[in-house]
């Protein structure tokens, strides 16, 4: 059974018309996708058992702060430009911190999920510090997929791919180790010329290991400083300042070989492409601060 939420009429049409597609539903049986915000519960202000899930994908909106505000404060919901949210962890007006809770809380007991989600999330301050270290705490995140440039329409959209499962009450940290695979350093696609395709991700894939995580292998050691697959311990992941999942080890070979330099049209590209991510960075920035 599938169950969707999408706030524009025009994208859940567009969404509906992807299922049909792909063969998910037909006109006398059609997929569940309400027209709504889906971050809003109403008075009760919590996901009600029954909507809860077992499998979440999603790709949350990017770099734009909500003009209605989730907060965890029954006595702040009342106000104009608030409404409740009791099990948030911490009230943000970052869209993608909250809609990163939403899905935890949309979750099953060993409910799973994948999230895309953009840089920020994974070394932005204040609140995002705390869902960070609830997240390492309270999910097991087991694996980041950090996705190159040129995959998305707009320019200079840096993202993961976050996958995590909920798991049941305990007393320690329900995350052991985080994978991470760097699929971005050194890496360049573009939608014309070099589109990103599912053969450029086997190698994830095999790695990722989904029928056996137990048995992964890094690819990334000391004497193979070039493997893209590396595993962090949640005591090292929380000993960095703020718990900043931001990680890199790859040399990147654009940047710092000064003699081989690119091409002057490549380098025009990946300068607009820094500085069009600054923008959207100086924007969610700005809008966190109004």
């Amino acid at each position: 059974m599938f169950k969707g939420w999408e706030i524009e009429k025009s994208t859940a049409r567009l969404c509906l018309m992807n299922l049909f597609l792909h063969g998910v539903g037909d006109l006398q049986d059609t997929p569940d996708i309400d027209v709504t915000d889906s971050l809003k519960r109403g008075d009760i202000g919590e996901v009600a058992k029954s909507e809860k899930v077992d499998i979440i994908l999603a790709n949350p909106p990017f770099g734009i702060s909500s003009s209605d505000i989730p907060t965890t404060d029954e006595k702040q919901a009342k106000k104009d430009g608030y409404f409740l949210r009791k099990d948030f962890w911490i009230t943000t007006s970052n869209k993608q911190l909250a809609f990163l809770q939403h899905i935890v809380t949309m979750l099953n007991e060993n409910g799973r999920a994948a999230v895309v989600l953009p840089d920020n999330v994974l070394f932005e301050g204040g609140a995002g510090e705390t869902i960070r270290k609830k997240l390492l705490e309270e999910t097991n995140l087991h694996a980041i997929l950090r996705l190159p440039t040129g995959i998305f329409y707009a320019q200079g959209v840096k993202a993961n791919v976050l996958f995590f499962e909920k798991n049941k009450n305990q007393k320690t940290p329900a995350t052991k180790e985080v994978w991470y695979y760097d699929y971005r350093t050194n890496i360049r696609h573009t939608h014309k010329k070099n589109p990103l395709r599912y053969e450029h991700l086997e190698d994830f894939v095999k790695c990722f290991n989904p029928n056996d995580r137990k048995n992964r292998k890094e690819t990334w050691s000391p004497d193979n400083e070039e493997g893209r697959w590396r595993k962090y311990s949640y005591e090292e992941l929380t000993s960095r300042d703020k718990t900043n999942l931001d990680i890199f080890w790859l040399k990147d070979e654009n940047l710092i070989d000064l003699d081989n330099l690119p091409e002057p049209d490549t380098i025009l590209d990946e300068i607009i492409e820094n500085i069009e991510s600054a923008l959207v960075s100086f924007k969610t920035i700005k809008e966190n601060l109004e």
